[in-house]
């Protein structure tokens, strides 16, 4: 039974969450929705936006997957070094993050300097967006994957290397069936927070239209007079609310299926 005092504070903290987001549904100009988001202004971010993201989201898979292997499979004294390195861009205000990568591969950085002298400018590119998208949302994989694989446990993968069967197929047949429905989750988890990303891809890759400019920078651009109008703004803030319910439903859709 549930305390009758709790429901006070649980239905503020509910309002908290619900309520500006249906003052910003209440924003929304209905009738003219549909032109503003086919506008230029509106569409050049949004594809920008699906398109890092989605290359984002597959480094996470192609970096995060392995590293949160190796996470779970390591001694807890190293676990939890790695984990700890791996939690800390989740606290770190974004825009730090932006200045760290800046500090490693901008002009003059650590390694900023050689990568000039080899032809290759990073920051204010699109590059830096898929980047600093990837330094951001690369946690999220790994968290969710490593707990996946700390569930799982190790006794099928024993049980199938007894039987002959070699790392890489253990790997490929036991390992990531077991945690499929960790790995769906961190993968949409990351294309979420990829596609949110603002301030360390502000600082690191810069707004520039068509090459930069993602939505969350087109909206803050709005709000402060230039570039897309105010309406814009809110049906871009709208579409990644939407964005954002799609990703969780799936992920609740798909959760439920694999319990069933």
């Amino acid at each position: 039974m549930i305390p009758r005092l709790l429901y006070l504070p649980a239905s503020i903290g509910l309002a908290l969450l619900v309520l500006p987001l249906a003052g910003l549904l209440l924003k929304v100009d209905w009738p003219a929705l549909p032109a503003l988001l086919l506008s230029a202004e509106a569409l050049q971010p949004l594809g920008l936006s699906l398109a890092t993201a989605s290359v984002s989201t597959v480094l996470c898979l192609l970096l995060g997957v392995p590293l949160a292997v190796v996470i779970a499979r390591s001694t807890p004294r190293v676990a939890g070094l790695l984990r700890t390195l791996v939690t800390v861009p989740l606290v770190l205000p974004p825009l730090v993050g932006g200045i760290a990568l800046l500090s490693l591969l901008g002009r003059g950085g650590v390694l900023g300097s050689t990568l000039e002298l080899a032809g290759l400018r990073i920051p204010f590119t699109t590059a830096a967006v898929v980047i600093a998208q990837t330094f951001v949302a690369l946690p999220f994989l790994v968290i969710a994957v490593e707990g996946a694989l700390r569930t799982a446990g190790v006794r099928y993968e024993r049980v199938a290397a007894t039987l002959g069967a070699g790392r890489g197929t253990v790997f490929a047949r036991i390992t990531l069936p077991l945690v499929g429905p960790g790995l769906l989750a961190g993968t949409v988890l990351s294309f979420a927070r990829a596609l949110g990303e603002f301030g360390a891809t502000a600082l690191f890759a810069g707004n520039q239209t068509g090459v930069t400019r993602t939505m969350p920078l087109a909206i803050y651009t709005a709000f402060n007079g230039s570039g897309v109008t105010t309406d814009q703004a809110v049906a871009l803030s709208l579409l990644l609310i939407a964005v954002a319910v799609i990703i969780l439903v799936l992920v609740g859709t798909r959760r439920a299926s694999v319990l069933s």
